[in-house]
């Protein structure tokens, strides 16, 4: 994917090493949710804060804190030019359909960070909290894409990221709180099936995303949608249960089978339509 030197969203938060731990909600929502139980990430340390101590005193960095590596600035880098992407190709859409897009925020943690809908820990992965409209990301979870599930690549990282844009635009269309409100009341198997089609709209949003942003920017090379179709099929529920409990219960899914999630990037992808996605009306996901 070409992105390097390109514009970076200044909607963009660096919080690394300041969300410190605490109680509160450990929260879901897009793709962290499904690898809570698989995914254990260490990281912590403010750097810049470091990086004004070494320059001033020349003393080592206090013990527990963890400097960021240049592959850690490098994918700052490169998420701040992603989300200003989807700003962009977002802007547009609305506007088309006669609405103002409000541009989420996305917030970079490294170990755990207070949000609006309360703390959460790296073991959430990334997720979008409703409450503030912000996205909250942790670098090291891309690291983990690609060592334990074989999904590396700026461009499946890239899909991560417009997947939670997608639940932003979703929230900005009221979508998701219509689905919160018909989930009250509901048995857990049905809440979770409307979970399932509200996380495939995601998907294909950010597959819709992909094809508009190819045709603005031209930024995909040869494999870059090999790699996010890789990334979609490697969190499907089906295969994070395999891998975790070596069965799969279909009625507990709150995402999507890898190859629903497939499908529906796919669909988006190809047919650049956002009226196309209505995975709620949808009788075959």
């Amino acid at each position: 994917m070409r992105w390097e030197g390109r514009r970076e969203s200044e909607n963009v938060e660096d919080r690394r090493g300041r969300s410190g731990r605490g109680g509160g909600v450990v929260l879901g929502g897009g793709l962290g949710t499904l690898l809570l139980v698989v995914i254990v990430m260490l990281l912590g340390g403010d750097p810049r804060a470091l990086l004004d101590m070494a320059e001033q005193s020349g003393a080592p960095a206090p013990a527990g804190r963890v400097l960021p590596t240049a592959e850690d600035e490098k994918l700052k880098r490169m998420v701040g030019v992603v989300l200003a992407d989807t700003e962009e190709v977002w802007e547009e859409e609305f506007r088309a359909m006669g609405k103002v897009y409000e541009k989420p925020k996305l917030v970079i943690f490294s170990d755990g960070v207070r949000s609006g809908c309360g703390f959460a820990d790296s073991q959430a992965g990334p997720f979008y909290c409703p409450a503030d409209r912000t996205i909250y990301l942790d670098l090291s979870f891309f690291r983990e894409l690609s060592d334990r599930f074989g999904a590396g690549g700026d461009f499946a990282q890239a899909y991560v990221i417009a997947h939670e844009v997608g639940h932003h635009v979703q929230k900005l269309l009221g979508t998701s709180d219509q689905v919160r409100r018909a989930q009250q009341g509901l048995s857990e198997a049905e809440a979770n099936a409307l979970s399932v089609r509200l996380e495939l709209q995601a998907d294909f949003l950010a597959g819709l995303w992909a094809r508009k942003a190819q045709e603005k920017f031209s930024f995909l090379e040869e494999g870059d949608l090999e790699e996010a179709l890789n990334a979609a099929n490697a969190i499907g529920d089906d295969t994070l249960q395999r891998q975790a409990q070596g069965r799969v219960v279909p009625d507990s899914f709150t995402h999507g089978s890898s190859a629903q999630r497939v499908k529906w990037f796919r669909r988006g992808l190809e047919t650049g339509d956002i009226r196309k996605g209505d995975t709620f009306r949808a009788r075959d996901l």
